[in-house]
């Protein structure tokens, strides 16, 4: 559906013809992202003739794709007012923020976790499909700097039903937490919750049905203690269990192909982090929006977002969580092509990670992380960089013990095998690891996974006549199509 404004729409004229895409091109593309998303759009040249020359102004998620596929072609966020559909139902910017004051910040997780299930009762994916195309790295520099500064507030004390939390403006006496106070038991439940979602995530992808009782858990349970009362103690433990809850509602919204979503989870996740002083766990958000912004093509500012989880860790961290970041900090180099900075940082990653003990107090959000996980990143760095060799060598490692923890990772695992072997000229060895990796995709819900087998099939395509090539294509056919 679109309404009608008055006279052409000369801005998206204009941007259309900078940035070289016909109206046809245009349509083509708007519909792709629509798929990813789960949407289903028949727009075609004519459509786009009438936004331009007619200025109709279509419904729903289409200006944000429109901006989307524009900013794709050009490199860089076009924003609605640019193409002249500032009119349009606006992106939210609930989420976005990253206040100074604790209490602000109380109400900007809450209110974000309220938008999600508004999101939900709309259908079809919700507010997160109307936030289509609006992840905008630079989004991160706010959050990142303010951290960076100031990682933890002088007091989080609160008595719900004042004005005020931690000595600024929080949420007033009609929050429905006002009558709750919260002890110990209540965190451990989150705790316990955040606990096992990662489990889960890790079994079946962030896409599973079970990944999506985190976002329900954020409202029901964690908003209505954010909004009680708490001693600073308490509100320190709270605000971590909640910080991680929303990490991995992040992580699984980043999983499942919602950059937009996660964008705004990490961005709160890493303001509970500063609440709770967890400077480590802040530095674990930061390592996840790095590689959000390394997957999204922002090599550069994924370095920089790893560099800035290690800086404040220094000295705080233990041995194998700071192992953790200088491995991001790899990937980030590795897919912006610098070679010697990324097997720097791969070299002090093993280091790292060989002056870890047992008895070090690692975090419990770090039991994935070990030697097998290093050799599986350092081979996706050196598939980056080019260099299958190195790439068969660590991901010989990964693959070498069972995986039914971690059955999303195996999967990832398999499709870089599958590259190296196709890049020493192995096609043989590169179809039947792809094989194995469309089996273990189609048991699980990760457009991530998903995209990995899409771009080995792309790799693939100068063979498309071998009928090994033929047979994976086909096995891997009910995938592709399948919604994201």
């Amino acid at each position: 559906m679109s309404r009608e404004q008055r006279g052409p729409n000369e801005k998206l004229g204009a941007v259309l013809a900078l940035a070289g895409i016909s109206n046809a091109g245009l349509a083509r593309r708007v519909n792709d992202l629509g798929a990813q998303r789960g949407l289903t759009l028949r727009y075609d040249k004519t459509s786009v003739a009438r936004w331009v020359s007619k200025g109709m102004v279509p419904q729903g998620a289409a200006p944000h794709l429109i901006a989307a596929a524009i900013g794709q072609k050009l490199g860089r966020p076009v924003p609605l007012h640019e193409i002249g559909l500032a009119d349009a139902d606006p992106a939210p910017e609930v989420g976005l923020a990253f206040p100074r004051d604790v209490g602000e910040a109380v109400r900007a997780a809450t209110d974000l976790y309220r938008l999600d299930l508004a999101g939900r009762r709309a259908g079809g994916g919700g507010i997160w499909q109307s936030l289509a195309g609006s992840f905008s790295v630079s989004a991160y520099a706010t959050p990142a700097s303010r951290w960076l500064i100031t990682p933890a507030d002088p007091s989080v004390e609160r008595e719900a039903g004042r004005h005020g939390s931690g000595g600024g403006s929080g949420p007033g006496p009609a929050d429905s937490g006002e009558h709750v106070r919260v002890g110990h038991s209540d965190v451990a439940k989150l705790r316990e919750a955040a606990e096992d979602a990662r489990k889960w995530d890790s079994k079946y992808g962030g896409g599973d049905w079970r990944s999506s009782m985190v976002p329900e858990c954020l409202r029901v349970d964690a908003a209505p203690l954010l909004l009680g009362s708490y001693s600073d103690e308490v509100g320190r433990a709270l605000f971590g269990a909640t910080a991680e809850l929303t990490r991995l509602a992040g992580w699984m919204a980043f999983d499942t192909g919602q950059q937009e979503a996660a964008q705004r989870y990490y961005i709160q996740a890493l303001r509970l982090a500063r609440a709770a002083a967890d400077v480590p766990l802040g530095g674990y958000v930061l390592a996840s929006m790095s590689l959000q912004a390394t997957y999204r093509g922002f090599a550069d500012e994924g370095v920089d977002l790893a560099q800035a989880a290690l800086e404040r860790n220094r000295g705080l961290a233990t041995a194998r969580t700071m192992s953790f970041f200088r491995l991001v900090e790899a990937r980030a180099h590795a897919k912006a092509g610098d070679g010697p900075a990324a097997a720097a940082a791969l070299k002090s990653a093993e280091g790292w990670l060989e002056r870890s003990r047992e008895g070090d107090a690692d975090p419990t959000w770090l039991g994935f992380y070990s030697y097998d996980r290093f050799c599986a990143d350092a081979a996706e760095c050196y598939r980056d960089l080019r260099m299958p060799r190195e790439v068969r060598r660590f991901t010989e490692q990964a693959l070498s013990r069972p995986t039914e923890e971690f059955v999303r990772s195996h999967g990832l695992r398999l499709v870089v095998s599958a590259v190296a072997e196709l890049e020493s000229g192995n096609l043989d060895a590169a179809c039947a690891a792809g094989t194995r990796a469309v089996e273990v995709a189609g048991r699980i819900s990760s457009a991530r996974t998903t995209e990995y087998v899409r771009d080995l099939l792309h790799r693939l395509e100068p063979y498309g006549h071998e009928p090994r090539v033929m047979e994976l294509r086909e096995r891997a056919r009910p995938l592709l199509v399948a919604p994201a």
